[in-house]
Parts: structure tokens; C-alpha cells; sequence
């Protein structure tokens, strides 16, 4: 196990609940223990809560520049940006992603447009996860949602790349409530753990390897008139 020393990768959690600082997040209680995980492996890891910061709705970097008066996310992304590791985690409501969720996506993939050193898109050779907890069903949807948003800007997903938990359907306790039971679930708990190590491992290889390979997949290259091997019948 000492063999695994993870120093040098950073990771960053968004906790998407809706519930502002200080009150307590059950979201949070799920980030502290795949946060904790990572910490003990020498990962530096940062968690934004994001519903305590005025992010701008919209589908550019800066909507500052489209009409709004304020907006967090330049000062939040340039964080993300320089993590190897971005995990989403929130709740569900009414079956689905919370609405802090969608903005933080939809404000990622304002940025899918930016292109990396090598010309490939500007998430290529980062990983990410997802953690969800509510108590009514849902976390696949709202898991497979997130990690098809987030492969789709160029984040790698390694296996088994979620984790969640949910009590009984209808009114009842939620994660961190006194006999609940979620803090003890080894389902969640294991799922949690196995998600934590392979985005480390996934985040160590592909640094390791100087990021992702970069031929077939540089937007720059593409735009100059490469097409890595696509038939082109212009130039039979």
C-alpha cells in the first residue's frame, strides 16, 4: 500500500447541493469520505460548494461579457482547469440532477471550446467522477447523466466512476441523519473507495504518460486540413 503515493495530483470536488454554507450538506458528507481517501494518498484536494458562489447561467466562460452583472465562475474554473481530477457530487431531486448540477455543467462545457498545449480540447488528459446522494431513486440516471457530460468535454472516466446513496423512497432520513444508515452502507462505502482509487490510478497513468495521446484528435490539426486518416474524397 505505501507504494501508492498519489503527491502531485490535485483534485477538485463541486458539491452541487442546494443548501448554502454553514448548513449541512448530506452531499458533503459523501465528498468527505472519497476527499479523505484521496488526502491520505498525498492528493491535494479542494472543495467548492458551489451554490456559495454567484455563478452566472450561461454558455460562455465570462458572462460577464453576455449581459450579467456579476459572475464567479472566472475565478472557480481556472481551479478546475488546473486539476487532474474533478469529481461532481449532488443530490437528487424530483429524480434528476439538482439545478446547481446542470449550471456547473452547462458552465463546463462553456469552456469545451479551449484547446490544450498539443491542440486536443482542454480537458483531454484530466479523469472525473460523480457522487450522488437523496433519498428517493435516481442515482444512476443522475450519475450517467454527469459522466456523459463530462467524457464529452474530454474528461476521461475510468471503471466504475460513481458512487451514491439513497434511503427509502419517500420522506425520510438522508445520509447524515442519526440512523440513517449511510455512513455505515458498505455498497456505498465500497463503491466510494473503489471510484476514489481509480481515478487516482487513472490520473497517475495518464500524467505519467504526459497526458493523452495526442494524434487523431487536435482540433488545431484538424482545422489546418489533417484528417488522421479519414477518407477525404477531395484528395482521392
Amino acid at each position: 500500500m505505501d507504494d501508492y503515493d498519489f503527491s502531485g495530483l490535485r483534485a477538485t470536488f463541486i458539491n452541487c447541493t442546494l443548501k448554502r454554507s454553514p448548513e449541512v450538506s448530506n452531499t458533503q458528507g459523501l465528498v468527505d469520505a472519497s476527499a479523505g481517501i484521496m488526502s491520505k494518498r498525498g492528493v491535494d484536494v479542494e472543495v467548492i460548494r458551489a451554490v456559495d458562489h454567484d455563478i452566472a447561467t450561461g454558455v460562455y466562460p465570462d458572462m460577464r461579457e453576455h449581459g450579467w452583472a456579476t459572475d464567479a465562475w472566472p475565478e472557480i474554473y481556472p481551479r478546475v482547469m488546473a486539476s487532474d481530477i474533478l469529481v461532481i457530487a449532488g443530490p437528487i431531486w424530483l429524480g434528476d440532477n439538482s439545478s446547481i448540477t446542470k449550471q456547473v455543467i452547462e458552465r463546463l462545457y462553456a469552456l469545451s471550446g479551449m484547446l490544450n498545449d498539443k491542440g486536443q480540447y482542454a480537458f483531454y488528459g484530466r479523469v472525473a467522477g460523480a457522487l450522488i446522494t437523496g433519498n428517493e431513486d435516481g442515482i444512476k440516471h443522475c450519475t450517467q447523466n454527469i459522466l456523459y457530460s463530462l467524457q464529452h468535454i474530454g474528461y476521461a472516466i475510468p471503471p466504475q466512476a460513481d458512487a451514491g446513496w439513497i434511503g427509502e423512497a419517500g420522506p425520510g432520513p438522508s445520509y447524515l441523519d442519526p440512523g440513517s444508515g449511510g455512513p455505515d452502507n458498505d455498497f456505498t462505502n465500497r463503491n466510494t473507495t473503489f471510484m476514489t482509487w481509480n481515478l487516482m490510478h487513472l490520473a497517475q497513468m495518464l500524467r505519467n504518460a504526459g497526458g493523452f495521446p495526442a494524434y487523431g484528435n487536435q482540433r488545431s490539426e484538424w482545422d489546418a486540413g489533417a484528417r488522421f486518416d479519414y477518407q477525404n474524397p477531395e484528395y482521392r
